[in-house]
């Protein structure tokens, strides 16, 4: 009897992660559940050209995101866009991904307002008929989505809402407030022991 294996299921979890947060890990992990992923790998931009304002340096947001999922080994850590010149698209990097792993099925993990904003990336429309989008809510994101990303369909994850955002966190730490039910441990003690975003030791709890 012949019978075909199914192909690997991959999230592709992509982002600043400056600093990475705990709805991002939440969504991870509901993404592996819901999904049925073998894996979900976490990208950190290296130069995202969205995002014109200066970010962490690169091996610092990777540094935070090792951190953040060192506890589920089928979370992977992939530099891949901080070895890339030039400014990241999530286009080149799923291209560069397909052809490591041609038989794989691919999940774009995405939130609301990114979903929102799709039809303004480089190559979408290339995109979409490469990965399934894995699209979560998101408190105060737009709900206006481009017809054309629409029609393409897209498996919706069910994360609960969780009102949490990186630039919040920095302009936390930069008033020394707490941050220890934002991120994980780890990465608050990072953050402290390297002085990021104007971080002092006695600021954040570890």
């Amino acid at each position: 009897m012949n019978l075909k294996k199914r192909a690997n299921r991959i999230g592709l979890f992509g982002g600043s992660f400056d600093p990475v947060h705990n709805a991002h890990v939440a969504l991870a992990t509901v993404a592996l559940s819901q999904l049925q992923l073998e894996s979900v790998r976490w990208i950190p931009a290296g130069n995202p050209w969205q995002k014109p304002n200066q970010l962490a340096p690169a091996e610092r947001r990777a540094a935070m995101v090792a951190l953040a999922i060192a506890d589920e080994p089928r979370f992977v850590l992939d530099r891949c866009e901080l070895h890339r010149d030039g400014p990241s698209y999530t286009l080149d990097t799923v291209r560069e991904l397909q052809l490591t792993q041609p038989d794989a099925q691919w999940f774009l993990i995405i939130g609301q307002d990114q979903y929102t904003r799709l039809h303004t990336w480089r190559g979408w429309q290339d995109l979409l008929q490469r990965v399934t989008l894995a699209v979560a809510g998101r408190p105060g994101a737009p709900s206006e989505v481009n017809a054309d990303v629409l029609n393409a369909g897209h498996q919706p994850v069910a994360l609960p809402m969780m009102g949490i955002s990186s630039t919040e966190i920095r302009s936390r730490i930069a008033s020394g407030q707490d941050i220890a039910d934002l991120v994980p441990a780890a990465v608050a003690s990072y953050i402290a022991r390297h002085s990021l975003y104007g971080a002092a030791t006695n600021n954040l709890r570890s």
